[in-house]
């Protein structure tokens, strides 16, 4: 049997194809989720269930709702005083409109160098990844140093409830002894200009605030004066809100992210001096500031409005909806805002609330993620952030599993990965794949 922490490790050819073809067919499968519980995951989850029983392991598929399923696989490890580690993935990928694509979004194709389609960054490629890992440790009688939690999850691109949070309510005991994860978002190329190369990994996660707001006022003929429009005092708390200007709250992970992108760029900061200003400072760092300006605040986008049914009929009551994000730690003062700028007349409510999070970026296994990614990137600057967004560690940390973004890729110059969440013509360079593999690889083994 092969050693745990042999760095050169048991990738083969075979493990490099397979993660390709396996993001492409991952692909092909169509689990698009629009949020009103029509998608199915179960396709994709049998196709990584038969992959990963290949591998010698026994996933266990699990569903809350026919159809939305989850696949929840253990390795074990060398070392059974060793805490586990999860790593995670979701199955399900939002929609994408055929006609605006380069290529079909579910065609899966490899053509010029990459994998084209919905889900090839977000994340089907991460999901491909770690079972080409997974498979190639079976060929080559390898087991990790720690036990190794894999989990394949529906319904994140939604509210998780038929994902991760099932999971973390229903079924905790197939995560026992599991004290950290990984999943996406994290650990890919960032070219900051002037050839300097970022690996961002996340190290926390800005909380989720999805707002629906309801203004209450008097139903009435539209040619009257009306005083107590719904529609009017929705629209001024929704402008509110959207032009109001978060104050600055600097969480620990940003912090550090500050401290350590200024230093590459010659720039010796104090974030505690009098006067400080942050918005000063990112605009000396270049194209990396996009990495932190969204996390350095909170932040509130009105992004839905639904009021009326006749133009000359003033409604009784209209509704908006706002995206509300939280730093860690800026809860209180979002509700307190909130409760402020909404005004009279209108009533605000969570429609889906999820914690922020924070993790340590001074712990054993930060420095090995750092460590897997130097080893084959030697001229990598590995630098933390904060997630503007949310991933599925929100549900797992109620496990008190800490979360970290690590889907590593190496991407050319010019090729814009953040764009591509969500976006058109999502594609993954087939190099990059590699690359994530002999990373994933050695950092699982030696974690």
């Amino acid at each position: 049997m092969a050693e745990a922490g042999n760095p050169i490790g048991p990738v083969d050819e075979q493990a490099l194809e397979e993660s390709v073809t396996f993001t492409s067919e991952l692909i092909r499968i169509d689990t698009t989720n629009r949020g009103d519980g029509s998608c199915r995951e179960r396709p994709a989850a049998e196709y990584v269930a038969e992959r990963l029983a290949g591998a010698g392991l026994e996933p266990a598929l699990l569903e809350r709702t026919p159809g939305r399923t989850n696949v929840v696989a253990r390795i074990p490890g060398t070392d059974p005083s060793a805490d586990a580690l999860l790593v995670h993935g979701h199955l399900d990928v939002v929609p994408a409109v055929a006609a605006d694509w380069s290529v079909h979004p579910f065609s899966g194709e490899v053509r010029d160098g990459a994998v084209w389609g919905r889900g090839a960054i977000d994340m089907k490629n991460m999901d491909a990844m770690v079972l080409a890992v997974v498979r190639s440790w079976a060929r080559a009688g390898i087991r990790p140093r720690r036990d190794i939690v894999v989990a394949y999850t529906a319904d994140e691109e939604a509210s998780a409830r038929d994902g991760a949070d099932f999971l973390a309510d229903r079924h905790a005991g197939l995560f026992e002894g599991c004290t950290e994860g990984i999943s996406e978002s994290g650990a890919f190329t960032f070219h900051a200009g002037s050839g300097l190369s970022l690996y961002p990994v996340a190290a926390g996660e800005r909380g989720t605030g999805w707002l629906k707001l309801t203004a209450e006022g008097k139903a009435g003929h539209g040619s009257k004066v009306n005083r107590a429009n719904a529609v009017s005092r929705l629209a001024a708390a929704v402008s509110r809100i959207g032009a109001y200007e978060w104050p600055v709250r600097l969480t620990p992970t940003v912090r550090a992210a500050l401290t350590e992108i200024a230093a590459l760029h010659h720039i010796r900061v104090d974030l505690d001096a009098p006067g400080f200003d942050v918005d000063e400072l990112l605009g000396k760092l270049g194209p990396a500031a996009a990495l932190i300006e969204p996390t350095v605040r909170n932040s509130t986008n009105p992004t839905m409005l639904d009021a009326g049914y006749k133009v000359n009929v003033i409604p009784g009551h209209a509704t908006a909806h706002i995206d509300g994000r939280m730093v860690p730690g800026g809860e209180e003062e979002f509700q307190e805002t909130l409760d402020r700028l909404t005004g009279p007349g209108v009533h605000w409510e969570f429609d889906h609330r999820e914690v922020a999070l924070e993790a340590p970026v001074d712990s054993p296994t930060y420095a090995k993620m750092r460590a897997a990614l130097e080893l084959f990137d030697p001229g990598a600057h590995v630098v933390p952030y904060c997630m503007s967004g949310g991933t599925d560690a929100k549900q797992f940390s109620r496990l008190g599993i800490t979360g970290y973004g690590y889907s590593p890729l190496k991407l050319p110059v010019g090729f814009d990965y953040q764009a591509l969440f969500h976006g058109v013509d999502e594609r993954v360079p087939v190099d990059a794949l590699h690359f994530g593999v002999r990373v994933l690889d050695h950092f699982l083994r030696t974690a």
